[in-house]
């Protein structure tokens, strides 16, 4: 599995999870926008056959 955070014009900025294999289960995994400016965001998730993207939001 591998999770990735991305800006707008696709730049990668942040690795949460780096090809880690994971058995099936919830999970949490902590993001700091503290360095980051308010904006929109995505987040991009990829195992094996799924990919999914979720927008964010960072307002501060």
């Amino acid at each position: 599995m591998e999770l990735t955070d991305c800006g707008i014009p696709g730049s990668q900025f942040a690795r949460l999870v780096d090809n880690e294999f994971r058995t099936a289960g919830k999970y949490a995994v902590e993001f700091s926008g503290a360095s980051l400016a308010s904006g929109v965001y995505f987040c991009r998730m990829e195992a094996g056959k799924f990919a999914g993207t979720k927008r964010m939001v960072l307002i501060k």
